[in-house]
């Protein structure tokens, strides 16, 4: 692997790390509230699963140089993006900027994906 692709490779890994992360802290944040809705714990309870997920698919991809890590991190991302997107539009969308947020979270799931792609590829 070249350099620049290793960095790229380390970089993407630890963005995914932090990111993944952020949604279990996100998660413990709303499980330790006071006054959380419903619909709000369910929501946290599949952020952790993502979060916790993407982690253990990211040391599976160091571990491995197959396609499974980057199928099963498209699987829970697609997964996860449903749920957000439903969650989503049965509160009410009320404001345009909610959709922003929501290509903002594609993004995320996009990059945390490329970044398992480019983890299993590092012998190309």
């Amino acid at each position: 692997m070249k350099p620049q692709n290793s960095m790229l490779a380390k970089g993407l890994t630890v963005f995914s790390g932090l990111t993944s992360f952020a949604f279990v802290y996100y998660a413990v944040g709303i499980w330790t509230a006071d006054y959380a809705p419903e619909w709000s714990r369910v929501f946290a309870y599949v952020a952790a699963g993502y979060g916790l997920g993407n982690i253990y698919i990211l040391s599976w991809a160091w571990r491995s140089r197959g396609t499974g890590p980057a199928w099963a991190n498209k699987l829970i991302a697609l997964c996860f993006f449903g749920v957000f997107l439903m969650d989503m539009w049965k509160t009410g969308v009320e404001s345009g900027l909610e959709y922003v947020g929501a290509l903002g979270l594609a993004g995320v799931l996009f990059l945390n994906w490329f970044a398992v792609k480019k983890i299993t590829g590092r012998g190309d």
